[in-house]
Formats: structure tokens, C-alpha cells, sequence
């Protein structure tokens, strides 16, 4: 597995409920990959994963990508997050896959992907970023 700055922060207790773990990573080009668990836990009436899980699914790839991209010196705060829900979502392993799309002084831009473990393309989201310094962050 490729060291990321992830390496480095501890767990938040959210990625731990998502099942967050990190796949693998191309920091130089802003890509991240994730594996999320899926859970019944998560699951509507009809017995698909809610909406709202698969959103902090993505926003939790997204925001990821943006932090491995500038080697941890940069964390994110969600301005905008527009999310396209595709195909139902079973309950199962998902995969998230984020890319950087442009990454300014105070702002980023990021595109995000979910897919079951058959391939089926879930939801797809695009999000603007507030960049915030780490270490500005943790005072």
C-alpha cells in the first residue's frame, strides 16, 4: 500500500463508520481510491443504501484527495457538493475514487465516483472546497 498523509492523522469516528479505508493513491495527480462497507444499517425501507450515506461516501473520498494531493498540508471544508445518484445501492462493498480537478489557493475542485463491487456505477458528484492550512486547523 503507498504511504499517504493519512498515514499520519488519526481515524475520525465517521470514516469509521463508513468502513474507510484507503485502496490506493496517486498524490502527484490527485486520485484516490477508497473502499467503504456498504451496511444494511444504512438502508431505506426498499432496502437501498440512503442517499445521504453514499453522499458522505463521496464527500469522504473527495476531501481525502485534496489532503493526499498537497502531502497533508491542506484539509477541506465542503462549500458546494452536487450529487448524481445513478443505480440503487445495495448493501455490500463500495468502491470511492476521487480526482483533484483544480486546486487553487483557497479553493478546490473535485470530482467523485461510487461503485458497487459488480462495477455498477452508483453516483457520481462534483464539490467546491474551502482549502484550509492544517496547521491553522489544529490550534
Amino acid at each position: 500500500m503507498i504511504a499517504t498523509a493519512l498515514d499520519h492523522i488519526p481515524m475520525p469516528s465517521v470514516a469509521k463508520l463508513l468502513g474507510w479505508r484507503l485502496v490506493d493513491a496517486r498524490p502527484h495527480e490527485g486520485w484516490i481510491k477508497m473502499a467503504f462497507d456498504g451496511k444494511q444499517e444504512f438502508c431505506n425501507p426498499a432496502g437501498f443504501i440512503q442517499g445521504g450515506m453514499l453522499s458522505a461516501m463521496l464527500d469522504d473520498t473527495m476531501g481525502p484527495a485534496v489532503f493526499v494531493m498537497t502531502e497533508g498540508r491542506l484539509f477541506t471544508t465542503t462549500i458546494t457538493m452536487t450529487v448524481n445518484f445513478l443505480a440503487p445501492a445495495k448493501p455490500g462493498p463500495i468502491t470511492g475514487e476521487a480526482t483533484v480537478t483544480q486546486l487553487g489557493k483557497t479553493i478546490a475542485f473535485v470530482e467523485g465516483r461510487l461503485t458497487s463491487a459488480d462495477g455498477t456505477l452508483l453516483a457520481t458528484a462534483s464539490s467546491s472546497i474551502r482549502l484550509v492550512e492544517a496547521a491553522r486547523a489544529l490550534r
